[in-house]
């Protein structure tokens, strides 16, 4: 491909037609098209030609090095740029695209030079790419997928399994057994000390599913419907382990996520979950022991079901403007992080940071990592806590009501994790969700980072506003220019 582009610069350089090229290099015209399409690698007799023709030595026509506004292609095809973004696998022609910048101005060249740029100075790899790739996907979708339910509804048709609000691991171990011959194995994975992030395992090989047996019960559940997702949906491309290690392709992580859905959907059921969602909604009060009780009625995670939540609520009542994050706290509090989001029909506030900022301390999800730490000093705590809060986002007009839960880390008992949903407060979330009128709903004003608020008096305050300050003093020199 380098060689092709390579050819048809120097070609259109010296101002030459194919036919002239053709007539001057005694190469036929098909050939010379081949070529430039990086579809033909020419032997050394025709390089000569074709170097001879374009006034350009062997060695020239053969390196890695060309003219300056040619480089930063040959730049980007040298680098691992197309595994980082494989254009192809989304549907774009790589062919065609860089024939557009081979043609392109200089813009478009320093365009190119800059995308290469940034992805050696910050690192990137293919999984950051696949990553952000897939939310966007399920933000294309709402994040709801109904052949995704539909096929959780006729796995359980066509093997006569009964719908119902909670399985036990017995009864999915069984289903596994009989339909696909698979066996589970929960006592081996932990015995090997290299392999403690690992909570599952599938042997194709040998049709032995391993899981950790010191998974809670509603996490073993998860584990066992999705490789059910896996099997009845005749997903091949798929990761054998829960977390996966290596993500080479988009292909694999896209049917990952296939398979975990089919999971919620199947333990989960839609019908069940969108009758739910609407009696709690339509109570005038928040109720923290029906949210909590939710958990024990499904058994499931409070993470599965924050979750599912964002498949039924866009999808069914058509709330598609939401968030969900997973957030992390150390024991001393002195340290937050996102570890997992979604936003749905725009980025909303909250979200993640990778300027080592320090969150805003007024958000539920950290509070309620802080009331998860006093209830466990107290001795009070069992099992998750749940809390509500009306988020007012600081120098604008979105609110967001936000509903928590916070938990113990499974992998440090000591720190704090809590998932949250955040749904946008508009005429449409007032209508559904009655108890949004209750005065008694505690409400705060909060922003997104210490370092980008310029709230004052903030009695939560971690840092200074050194980024709302730089643009404080833009504006003033701004001002100050205009009245000289």
């Amino acid at each position: 491909m380098i060689f092709g582009f390579k050819v048809k610069y120097l070609r259109q350089k010296k101002g030459l037609t194919y036919q002239q090229l053709s007539n001057e290099s005694g190469i036929s015209l098909s050939y010379i098209h081949e070529v430039e399409k990086g579809k033909k690698y020419p032997k050394p007799d025709k390089i000569n030609a074709l170097a001879g023709a374009l006034d350009v030595t062997y060695d020239k026509m053969v390196s890695t090095q060309t003219d300056k506004k040619l480089q930063p292609i040959v730049d980007l095809l040298t680098s691992d740029f197309l595994k980082i973004f494989p254009l192809d696998m989304f549907g774009i022609d790589t062919h065609k695209l860089f024939e557009l910048f081979s043609n392109a101005p200089d813009k478009v060249n320093a365009f190119i030079i800059t995308l290469f740029n940034i992805t050696r100075k910050y690192q990137m790899k293919s999984d950051a790419f696949y990553k952000t790739a897939l939310r966007s996907y399920q933000d294309m979708y709402d994040n709801y997928f109904p052949e995704w339910e539909a096929a959780a509804k006729k796995f359980k048709e066509e093997n006569s399994i009964e719908n119902k609000y909670q399985y036990s691991e017995k009864e999915l171990k069984k289903i596994l057994s009989d339909i696909y011959g698979i066996q589970v194995e929960d006592k081996k994975l932990e015995q090997q000390k290299k392999l403690e992030d690992v909570r599952s395992y599938f042997s194709e090989k040998e049709k032995i599913l391993f899981i950790r047996s010191d998974l809670k019960e509603a996490q073993r559940n998860f584990l066992l419907a999705r490789e059910m997702g896996f099997q009845y949906m005749g997903l091949k491309e798929r990761p054998f382990v829960t977390r996966i290690l290596e993500v080479e392709s988009f292909e694999k992580l896209l049917n990952n996520f296939k398979a975990s859905y089919f999971a919620v959907a199947f333990l989960m059921d839609e019908d069940k979950v969108v009758k739910d969602v609407t009696d709690f909604s339509g109570q005038a009060h928040w109720d923290k022991n029906q949210f909590l009780g939710f958990l024990k009625k499904y058994n499931v995670t409070p993470e599965m079901l924050l979750q599912r939540l964002t498949n039924i609520l866009p999808g069914r009542f058509g709330l598609n403007d939401l968030f969900f994050l997973r957030l992390t706290g150390k024991n001393n509090l002195g340290q937050f992080g996102i570890t997992k989001e979604i936003h749905l029909s725009r980025l909303h506030n909250p979200y993640a940071n990778e300027n080592n900022e320090h969150y805003c301390r007024k958000w539920i999800s950290l509070n309620i990592i802080k009331q998860l730490r006093t209830s466990r000093s107290l001795g009070k705590y069992d099992g998750a806590i749940a809390d509500v809060q009306i988020s007012r986002y600081w120098g604008t007009d979105n609110e967001y009501l936000c509903m928590s839960f916070a938990k113990p880390d499974d992998k440090n008992n000591n720190d704090g994790v809590s998932v949250t949903l955040g749904l946008m407060v508009n005429d449409n979330l007032r209508k559904f969700i009655r108890f949004l009128s209750d005065p008694d709903l505690p409400s705060r004003v909060v922003n997104t980072t210490c370092e980008r608020c310029a709230m004052p008096d903030c009695e939560f305050r971690v840092a200074a506003p050194i980024i709302e300050e730089e643009k404080i003093k833009i504006e003033r020199i701004k001002e100050s220019l205009e009245d000289l």
